[in-house]
């Protein structure tokens, strides 16, 4: 299993944008295949970071579950609201294994 982190670097005055964002993801993501942990904006210190984690069983299964975002209506949709609104500054992926215990 990896969990893919997903670092944004967000406009400062556009927290509500993210946040609609974030919610849209919440169902659009489990439908289509990963295991949300969630969507995490900012709350104290930094006004500009915000992150999404999910866990997806390989990198096989996270290219399969890409396409289907890309397809899904619901995906189409965020991406072309996000690049509307202007409000992801940057964006970046990590994929993580658990080092600290629950298997290999």
């Amino acid at each position: 299993m990896l969990t893919c982190v997903i670092r944004y670097q967000i406009d400062p005055t556009k927290h509500d944008q993210f946040r609609r964002y974030a919610r849209t993801w919440g169902e659009a993501i489990p439908r289509n295949g990963a295991d949300l942990i969630g969507y995490f904006a900012p709350h104290e210190g930094s006004s500009t970071l915000a992150y999404g984690l999910y866990n997806i069983e390989s990198l096989a299964a996270y290219e399969a579950y890409r396409a289907r975002l890309a397809a899904d209506p619901l995906g189409r949709e965020n991406y072309l609201f996000a690049q509307k609104e202007g409000f992801i500054l940057r964006e970046d992926r990590s994929f993580l294994k658990l080092a600290s215990g629950g298997g290999s």
